[in-house]
């Protein structure tokens, strides 16, 4: 490895993170006393319930420089373990640590549907530390970069969904953090917005800075970051260089989509056993940063 390909510092550590939610469910249990008991709830009008694992035993150290992309189908864990790492939610098991606060930008961030895009400009400067003189004169800069044009003057609720991520971004890319958290986002526009943003990425980058980036299209993940990180149902399945692991994962994506549950299942296992050697790299890696 040549010295300026090395890992900068540590700037998250993600040590046996798992997470779990509770859900109603119609589904009848397996077990005789658990079916009776399922049946008599149903009677009364009482819900029964399951728990999901959203994320299971997830462990890894990110570092500075690093555009780390996450893959995997719908409901691998992908959203759920950006918003444990930002701290929206804690995980039910494990710890997330980050040398600073980590600021994550998705389609659900909450912004205020009431007010103009404008003014929840100046409102996400502000709740994010910006003194009011530089959040004033930042503005303009920040609806130029959402690049939605009058739009910016009306409520958000007249935004279209894109509209909304696009603006998201640029409030979350001014404010120049340390550690973004990146939900779907660059997807969100046409090919001008496409080009600012990826600009602003590289800018990040170039400032030492560490990315994730959550997007469905594998592709993206392997032409724009440095590392992937492949989840499926909870389990970390993959992790190394961005071009490997996401072709990995579209191989497997597209056995799938041609109902090839055979083919599918092989490269799972093939994933799995490839991976042990770096699960355990991981594991001393995440241990080390907890000695320190």
């Amino acid at each position: 490895m040549d010295a300026n390909d090395r890992p900068g510092p540590a700037t998250v550590v993600v040590d046996h993170v798992g997470m779990d939610y509770r859900t109603p469910t119609t589904a009848p249990p397996s077990g005789r006393r658990r079916r009776f008991t399922h049946n008599l709830r149903r009677m009364v009008g009482m819900s029964n319930h399951t728990y999901v694992h959203a994320l299971k035993d997830v462990s890894f150290v990110a570092h500075e420089g690093e555009q780390i992309g996450l893959v995997g189908q719908n409901g691998s864990g992908k959203s759920t373990l950006l918003r444990i790492i930002a701290g929206v939610e804690p995980p039910t098991r494990g710890t997330v640590r980050s040398t600073s606060t980590p600021i994550l930008l998705g389609i659900n961030a909450a912004l205020i549907p009431t007010l103009s895009g404008e003014r929840n400009i100046e409102l996400g400067l502000l709740a994010m530390g910006l003194h009011p003189d530089k959040v004033h004169r930042m503005i303009p800069q920040v609806a130029k970069l959402a690049g939605i044009g009058a739009a910016i003057k009306r409520p958000m609720s007249t935004y279209s969904s894109g509209m909304g991520a696009r603006l998201r971004f640029a409030i979350a890319a001014a404010y120049q953090p340390h550690i973004m958290l990146i939900d779907e986002a660059l997807g969100a526009g046409d090919a001008a917005f496409s080009s600012r943003s990826e600009k602003v990425v590289k800018r990040l980058r170039a400032n030492a800075g560490t990315i994730f980036l959550v997007s469905h299209a594998a592709q993206t993940v392997e032409e724009t970051c440095s590392r992937a990180i492949w989840l499926h149902n909870g389990e970390l399945l993959a992790d190394g260089p961005a071009e490997e692991t996401a072709r990995k994962y579209r191989w497997w994506a597209w056995n799938v989509a041609q109902d090839e549950p055979h083919v599918a299942e092989k490269l799972l296992h093939q994933a799995r056993e490839e991976f042990t050697e770096k699960r355990a790299a991981n594991l001393a890696e995440v241990e080390a940063c907890r000695a320190v």
